[in-house]
């Protein structure tokens, strides 16, 4: 089972990589970071993975923002997400501004920052700087983490 499950990684890794990562940004629950962990781990380029895990976590983003520019009810109607963690969204953009954008990448909270950037009808230029900054800074520390740790300092 093992193996099936290695070669499957082995032979579709980027391409998983890909589609979870950007799952992973969207507001299902899934996170990237162990498949980033593993690629790396089994000698797969630690850029390639970074760029490709970096661009399906941004494209996900951007899916969040579109339905968060698109308004409250559609999200509401049919995403539910907690009024709470909309509020504490809002609260963080508000107070911090744009910037918030750069820590899209954190669990539980990154996903509804990026609908309230979407429902305050941010630019996208701004959105998309930011958020692809922020992604590619969190698995460039995680894919170069696993490398420096696996050589043996």
């Amino acid at each position: 089972m093992l193996e099936i499950l290695s070669s499957f990684i082995t032979d579709y890794g980027y391409l998983n990589l890909f589609i979870l990562s950007f799952l992973a940004s969207t507001v299902l629950p899934f996170g990237s970071e162990a498949l980033v962990i593993a690629l790396v781990y089994q000698g797969f380029s630690p850029f390639t993975v970074v760029m490709v895990a970096t661009t399906g976590n941004f494209l996900g983003s951007c899916t969040t923002y579109y339905l968060g520019l698109k308004g409250r009810h559609v999200l509401e109607k049919y995403l539910s997400p907690s009024p709470g963690k909309l509020e504490k969204s809002e609260r963080l953009f508000n107070k911090y501004g744009v910037y918030t954008l750069l820590f899209t990448w954190v669990p539980g909270i990154g996903d509804v920052i990026t609908m309230v950037a979407g429902l305050m009808q941010l630019p996208f230029r701004s959105f998309s700087i930011l958020v692809f900054l922020g992604k590619f800074g969190r698995y460039f520390v995680l894919a170069y983490s696993v490398v420096f740790f696996n050589s043996g300092f």
